[in-house]
């Protein structure tokens, strides 16, 4: 299943951490990186506050080699990774901080001037989180980006204002930075090392590195569950207390974690994190930005994929209802076959979709629409939910019309989430619009077809009859914004909605 000498069984876990190489050999493979932290090491500076990659009080930094191999850091949740997925990166905590730079770091100097911290069991995550931003950002991040870097990080004693000062304060501060030099030299030693095959107590986890290895590994343990950001499956582990025997984490196949733009689309690697997978999106359309900055948490889109949100399948997964708008087409493979899929094919029933045995996503291709001279194309998305950060969507609408030189709707997709068991498009209420010319009025007598489309359920979330209201007012709202791009009204909006170029 792996090519002769490139996998090496039951080696350990080897990973740079405390300025030195370590190997490890983990209790089980779902040992999470928290627990490694707080029970072996005695690092007590990260916290366990929810277990489930909300709070963030547990937050570390891990580090990889981009592209051009210099050092990438970013800010995860350590109580809901797998110690095995260390393997060839470098972690970071915050008794780091002064192990690099001998002092307390600017960051952490900042926060007791600006009294940034009260009760403090939240600090060490939040800090981690500064420093990751700190490290990857030579300038002073303006406001917004600061609370972006912070939306996964909760404090409930000093609030944001005096944390936001902080990190003013500390970019005022002379620089402060560490030698890369032996972190980097580590990590590439480490790249060189063979294809892990860890068995622990029955529980085998795989780190395959070529598309063709993973290929072949799933067809032999077709049972195996797929593991890239373990945003998801890390709560099986840490909430449901579910036993994985057979994992196999594909984070180091760099043909999963590419992206390419063609004529016609946009190809991101099934692999490619949330966050570098909305930046390709946002350049392609700036319509995915609202939405790219609610998806989720910093430490969350830093960890998990695209490819797995898809796969995940959630009725209120927030990326399939605008990728579906989009028309968006999945590269699916089994062993050497690939084929296409389109998105809007793929969810079958609740939790089940149209993947075969062995059959993974390698790639999602979204078009460009490009307008032709008689065309004017329009797309949009939004994420309705009780909070602005790190919430799961009650209503998450997503539009796309094209218009005739007549106004007429040549084409029109609109997909919702958290509106039935599934990401679904309303076609009973597209097909009542199609044809018609794009008017509020012919908007308000359509509306009413959304209740042929969907029976959304009550939780605590929303109520049915909620649902049902904000689904109608998110296509208005798409409507009144296509006019104000088309310049037939000067009514102010709050979310801009960016034509298709």
């Amino acid at each position: 299943m792996f090519p002769a000498n490139s996998v090496q069984h039951n080696r350990p876990v080897r990973f740079y951490f405390r300025q030195e190489i370590c190997q490890i050999i983990p209790s089980h493979t779902t040992q999470t990186v928290l627990q490694f932290l707080r029970e072996s090491c005695r690092a007590t500076g990260t916290k366990e506050g929810c277990g489930e990659g909300d709070c963030g009080a547990c937050t570390v930094v891990i580090g990889k080699l981009d592209e051009q191999n210099q050092l990438h850091l970013e800010a995860v949740n350590a109580c809901i990774q797998f110690l095995p997925t260390l393997d060839g990166c470098a972690l970071f905590t915050i008794e780091d901080l002064q192990n690099l730079s001998d002092d307390l770091h600017p960051i952490q100097h900042a926060m007791i001037t600006a009294h940034g911290s009260q009760c403090g069991f939240c600090t060490p995550g939040i800090i981690m989180s500064l420093w990751a931003m700190y490290e990857n950002s030579a300038s002073c991040p303006n406001e917004e980006q600061i609370l972006d870097a912070l939306s996964g990080n909760l404090c409930r004693c000093t609030g944001y204002r005096p944390i936001i000062d902080a990190v003013k304060l500390a970019y005022e501060s002379p620089r402060v930075t560490f030698d890369k030099a032996k972190i980097i030299d580590a990590l590439q030693s480490l790249q060189a090392l063979p294809s892990l095959v860890l068995m622990v107590k029955d529980q085998q986890f795989f780190i395959p590195k070529t598309l063709e290895a993973l290929a072949e590994l799933y067809k032999t343990y077709p049972n195996a569950r797929l593991l890239s950001g373990s945003t998801d499956i890390g709560l099986w582990v840490t909430k449901q207390h579910r036993q994985l025997d057979n994992l196999i984490f594909i984070n180091h196949i760099l043909a999963l974690k590419t992206i390419n733009n063609t004529a016609d689309y946009v190809e991101i690697g099934a692999g490619v994190s949330l966050q570098d997978a909305f930046t390709a999106l946002i350049a392609q359309n700036s319509g995915w930005q609202e939405l790219a900055r609610r998806f989720a948490s910093k430490q969350i889109k830093n960890a998990g994929t695209l490819g797995g949100n898809i796969a995940n399948g959630s009725p209120i997964g927030d990326s399939m209802p605008a990728l579906i708008a989009q028309s968006a087409k999945l590269v699916l493979r089994c062993g050497e076959q690939v084929r296409t899929l389109a998105l809007d094919e793929f969810y079958i029933a609740y939790q089940k979709n149209a993947l075969q045995p062995s059959e993974f996503i390698t790639a999602i291709q979204v078009p460009n629409h490009q307008n032709l001279p008689d065309e004017l194309s329009y797309f949009a998305t939004y994420k309705v939910a009780k909070r602005f950060d790190a919430d799961i969507s009650a209503v998450c609408g997503a539009y796309f019309v094209k218009l005739d030189k007549q106004n007429k709707v040549s084409e029109i997709r609109i997909v919702y989430g958290g509106m039935a068991e599934i990401p679904k498009r309303a076609k009973h209420l597209e097909a009542a619009l199609h044809n018609q010319e794009w008017l509020e009025a012919n908007i308000d007598n359509a509306l009413s077809k959304i209740e042929q489309d969907f029976s959304p359920l009550t939780d605590g979330r929303a109520s049915a009859h909620y649902r049902l209201l904000v689904a109608k007012n998110l296509l208005k709202r798409f409507y009144f914004e296509s006019q104000v791009i088309a310049g037939t009204t000067n009514e102010p909006k709050l979310i801009r909605l960016t034509q298709i170029a």
